[in-house]
């Protein structure tokens, strides 16, 4: 494993100097109650969550997704909508529609753009993407799913990159991209799966050498494509808001 750091003096991308939570997406409020009621506990160190209805906002408005995501704006936490770029294969004009629904269904604060392209052919029309977010959302919230280290270009692109999503397995092995170190922890995200309960604070230690400033672990496997292994708490989860929320030492 690399470890990396920055003496980089910019401002946080996420509104907190210290590590905490991107949540990529619990299941519906209905089939999660408790995940979600979980996000506005106090003293939770989180940085964002992220709405996903239906693979994006949904057909109609969803009234209790609404008030889910009514209660965490009302909490003081960022709410971000799910777009799926699919890799570069969605249409430009089906992400700006989504991206309007977002906002106009729920206020979201940002958005996901999830299975982000990552080769270096596919940044203009990324570039393309994000600046038309921005210009809908009038500042908020930008975040790259790649799930893995993109060409460079990307991090001018939006304000975090997810540049690790995957198994434990893989990440305890993983290696940061050198030129991570150009920016500061608060431009990376990192999301894991089956992390054993006796393997969080080596996952945590890993987060903090590669230069992620946002995380989300979870002891939960691999499932199918419809259903993400991030849907439900992770059964550690009081012992990992614990060891990452306010006043832990850095």
């Amino acid at each position: 494993m690399s470890h990396l750091t920055t003496a980089d003096t910019q401002l946080s991308a996420t509104g907190a100097d210290r590590l905490g939570f991107g949540v990529p997406g619990y299941a519906h409020p209905l089939l999660a109650p408790v995940e979600w009621a979980e996000l506005t506990r106090p003293g939770t160190p989180l940085h964002w969550v992220v709405l996903n209805v239906a693979n994006g906002p949904g057909d109609r408005p969803d009234p209790h997704c609404l008030e889910a995501a009514g209660r965490l704006r009302n909490a003081g936490v960022r709410v971000l909508g799910h777009l799926d770029a699919a890799h570069g294969s969605r249409a430009f004009g089906d992400l700006v529609s989504d991206a309007h629904q977002f906002l106009d269904w729920y206020r979201v604060d940002g958005f996901l753009l999830d299975r982000c392209p990552t080769d270096r052919a596919d940044l203009p029309q990324v570039r393309r993407t994000t600046a038309t977010l921005e210009a809908v959302l009038d500042g908020g919230h930008l975040v790259l799913g790649h799930g893995e280290h993109p060409y460079p270009g990307y991090a001018e692109a939006a304000d975090q990159l997810v540049t690790f999503s995957g198994p434990w397995a893989d990440y305890r092995w993983s290696q940061v991209a050198e030129w991570t170190a150009d920016y500061p922890p608060e431009r990376f995200a990192h999301f894991v799966h089956g992390v054993p309960r006796t393997h969080l604070e080596e996952a945590t230690r890993i987060a903090r050498w590669q230069g992620a400033g946002t995380i989300f672990f979870t002891d939960h496997g691999e499932r199918d494509g419809h259903n993400s292994p991030f849907t439900s708490l992770p059964g550690y989860w009081d012992e990992f808001v614990s060891q990452i929320g306010p006043g832990v030492s850095e």
